[in-house]
């Protein structure tokens, strides 16, 4: 027979049992154990090193971006001096491309000149020949104007050491003193520039008059 007196224990008070158990704080990132391994960290001296380089990298690199910043500018203008003299040679090399062969014409028409002035214009058998001298002359002339060649020839200018060449100095009541009195030879530019002086004879200064 079982025995039915045996003592029953009452139930047990689960929210006492919590109550008594010890506290267990939970672990935060501000927690003791935390803080250990973090100053440990810091202490570490490769970290230290490793800072150090990176801020001197960061302040490398700021100083070479605003060195560039600062010469951008001035490598620009460079670049564009560059373009501009180089658009400069070639423009004078087209212009001036037909010096040698300009200058090479030149005593050509000198002989054609002096053809017209040492003959008879008077004597009729030379007419024709005359004629075709003086119109191989012109269409020379019109030739070399149409690729840039002037004629220096003007008498009563005043003299210009870049263009005349004083062959001699002569009186003259005509002309004021310094001025192309007669042209001995022409001269010759090829686009502004001086191929040939022309050679002339200028009038006195008053004071050499005296």
């Amino acid at each position: 027979m079982k025995n039915d007196n045996k003592k029953q224990h009452p139930p047990i008070d689960k929210t006492v049992e919590e109550k008594n158990a010890p506290a267990i704080e939970p672990l935060t990132k501000d927690s003791p154990k935390d803080n250990v391994a973090e100053n440990n960290a810091t202490d570490d001296p490769r970290i230290a090193t490793l800072e150090a380089k990176l801020a001197a990298l960061e302040t490398e690199l700021a100083e070479a971006l605003k060195r560039e910043k600062e010469s951008e500018p001035r490598h620009q203008a460079d670049i564009a001096n560059m373009l501009r003299r180089t658009q400069n040679d070639i423009e004078k090399a087209h212009k001036f491309a037909l010096d040698k062969f300009a200058i090479a014409l030149l005593p050509t028409l000198d002989n054609l000149e002096k053809a017209l002035e040492t003959d008879n214009h008077s004597n009729s058998t030379l007419a024709a020949t005359i004629e075709g001298v003086e119109l191989t002359l012109k269409s020379f002339q019109d030739t070399i104007k149409k690729f840039g060649i002037e004629i220096i020839a003007d008498t009563n200018v005043p003299l210009d050491p870049n263009l005349h060449q004083a062959m001699a100095l002569v009186d003259s009541k005509e002309y004021q003193p310094n001025h192309v009195v007669t042209v001995m030879q022409k001269g010759y530019k090829l686009n502004g520039r001086l191929l040939r002086p022309a050679m002339v004879t200028v009038s006195k200064d008053s004071k050499e008059k005296t």
